[in-house]
């Protein structure tokens, strides 16, 4: 009798939480045009498809992005203030079936090890929707760019030592200098 009532529970438990189950799915992709490697300063784009796989209209969507910064020693969530100005999308309604696609532009300010979800909620509904995670890496921008320090650094010293030479060069065969020695 005690194995009925316990199954019985269970079928009555699996058919609430189905019953309950949020209707929204949210895919969250990187872009393809995103660098392999990232630095600071570059652009990142995160593409987005939520739908609504329920049978009924879903009210009052609202679908937002998160960053977190996962290194060690320095888990927190990021303020989006400097990182996205792309925040948060709205529908008024998802008829079944349907969906939203969505670019979401990131701007990478700082290195580190992050990891972006995407959330949705609705009007009416009792549990938030999330997206898989999508992880990346931002490298430090270099400060000093080789480019730019290279020439000047060989250039320099060069350019010197040829007026040096030429200095020198012209003093010798001066007018005044060949007078002199006579």
């Amino acid at each position: 009798m005690k194995l009925r009532v316990l199954l019985f529970a269970a079928v009555i438990a699996l058919w609430a939480s189905m019953a309950m189950a949020n209707t929204l799915t949210i895919d969250l992709a990187p872009a393809k045009a995103n660098p392999s490697v990232p630095q600071m300063g570059d652009h990142l784009k995160f593409h987005t498809v939520l739908r609504n796989t329920g049978k009924e209209t879903v009210e009052g969507v609202i679908a937002w992005i998160s960053l977190v910064q996962i290194d060690k020693g320095k888990e927190q969530p990021v303020d989006l203030e400097d990182w996205s100005a792309h925040k948060v999308v709205t529908a008024s309604s998802l008829r079944p079936g349907e969906k939203i696609e969505t670019d979401w532009p990131v701007r990478l300010i700082q290195a580190g090890h992050y990891r972006i979800v995407v959330s949705a909620a609705t009007r009416t509904g009792a549990a938030l929707s999330a997206s898989p995670f999508a992880n990346f890496a931002v490298r430090q921008k270099p400060v000093v760019e080789s480019n730019r320090v290279l020439p000047i650094a060989l250039g320099l010293p060069l350019f010197i030592g040829v007026v040096m030479l030429w200095r020198r060069r012209r003093r010798i065969f001066s007018p005044n200098v060949l007078s002199a020695h006579k």
